[in-house]
C-alpha cells in the first residue's frame, strides 16, 4: 500500500494518475475527497490534513511506502508555512516510523536552506533534516520550479495577459531556475518506487534549460500566443500592493509576499539533469512542453 499526500496538488495529481494504473493499492490523505475528481473511485481515502497528526496515524495503517508531496507556500488559516511544511513533515515521518513504514519519499525543494531569505525554503530545510534523522529509509527529491500546462501559476499569467496591456514582474526577475515538467517529476518518483535509483538519499530534479524568471514569463506569453511588454515592478511597491490586496481578499488573494519572495531565490542544480537521468528520465525543455517554439 502506498500513501500519497498532496494528491490534489500539481505533482501529486500528476503522480496519482500514474499510480492508479499500477497494481499496488493507493491511499490518499485528503481534506476534501471531491478534489480528487474521477481518481477518488480508484483510491482508498483517509480524511485528514497536515494540521492533524492523529489522521497521519490512521492513514499509515497497512502502508509500506509514503510519498509526501503535500506542502504550502503561503500561510493558511489552519497553520503557518513553518507548521505546514516543517512541523507537519516531522510529525508525519515520526508516524511512519511508528507504523513500520519501509520507505518514505519526501518532496523538498532546490536551494532549501535554514539560512534562506524565504520562509518556505527554511521550513523545507528543517523538514529535510527531520526526514534524514528519522529511522525510516528515506529518499528526498528536491526539484526546481515544477510546471505543467494549465497549472495555477501559468493560468494566473494567462489571465493577467488577457486583462493587462503589459505583464508585471516583481523586482529584477533575474533569479535563475531550471524548470521541470510535472510529468518528468512523476516519472522520477516511479523510478524511485521501482528501485531504479542508485541508493542515493537525495536527488536534485532539474530541467535542461537554465532560465531567469523573466525568461519563464516570456516563454509562457509565447505559449499563449500573446505579445505583451514585460514591466518590472519594484519590490517595495510589490510588497505594499500585495499586503493591501491581502487585507481586502484575505487568503483568497491571488499572490502573497511570501510567494513573490520565492521568485527572488535561484533554484538551480550544479549537476543539471544528471540526477533525473540517473533515474532514467530525460526532462523535456519548457518551450517544447508548452509549445512555445
Amino acid at each position: 500500500m502506498i500513501l500519497l499526500t498532496g494528491a490534489t496538488g500539481l505533482i501529486g495529481s500528476t503522480l496519482l494518475r500514474r499510480l492508479t494504473g499500477r497494481p499496488e493499492p493507493v491511499r490518499c490523505l485528503v481534506r476534501d475527497p471531491r478534489k480528487l475528481g474521477d481518481q477518488r473511485v480508484r483510491v482508498q481515502i483517509a480524511l485528514g490534513d497536515l494540521t492533524d497528526p492523529l489522521s497521519f496515524r490512521h492513514a499509515m495503517r497497512g502502508v509500506n511506502t509514503v510519498v509526501h508531496c503535500a506542502a504550502s507556500i503561503r500561510d493558511q488559516p489552519v497553520g503557518s508555512i513553518e507548521e505546514l511544511n516543517g512541523v507537519a513533515t516531522w510529525r508525519m515521518v515520526q508516524a511512519a516510523e511508528r507504523a513500520g513504514v519501509e520507505r518514505f519519499v519526501f518532496f523538498s525543494a532546490l536551494e532549501a536552506s535554514r539560512f534562506s531569505r524565504a520562509r518556505f525554503f527554511r521550513a523545507k530545510a528543517l523538514a529535510e533534516q527531520a526526514v534524514s534523522e528519522a529511522g525510516v529509509p528515506a529518499t528526498i527529491l528536491a526539484p526546481s520550479i515544477v510546471y505543467s500546462p494549465g497549472d495555477p501559476f501559468l493560468t494566473l499569467l494567462e489571465r493577467l495577459s488577457l486583462l493587462l496591456p503589459a505583464m508585471p514582474v516583481s523586482g529584477s526577475a533575474r533569479a535563475l531556475y531550471q524548470p521541470i515538467w510535472a510529468d518528468d517529476v512523476a516519472d522520477c518518483v516511479l523510478a524511485v518506487l521501482d528501485g531504479e535509483d542508485d541508493g542515493r538519499e537525495r536527488y536534485e530534479l532539474a530541467g535542461p534549460d537554465t532560465l531567469s524568471y523573466e525568461q519563464i514569463v516570456r516563454i509562457a506569453l509565447r505559449s499563449f500566443g500573446r505579445r505583451r511588454p514585460v514591466v518590472h515592478v519594484p519590490l517595495p511597491l510589490t510588497r505594499l500592493a500585495l499586503r493591501a490586496a491581502q487585507v481586502v481578499a484575505g487568503n483568497a488573494v491571488f499572490a502573497t509576499w511570501d510567494e513573490v519572495e520565492l521568485m527572488e531565490v535561484p533554484m538551480t542544480s550544479r549537476s543539471g539533469t544528471a540526477d533525473a537521468e540517473r533515474l532514467g528520465v530525460r526532462p523535456k525543455p519548457m518551450r517544447a512542453v508548452l509549445g512555445a517554439g
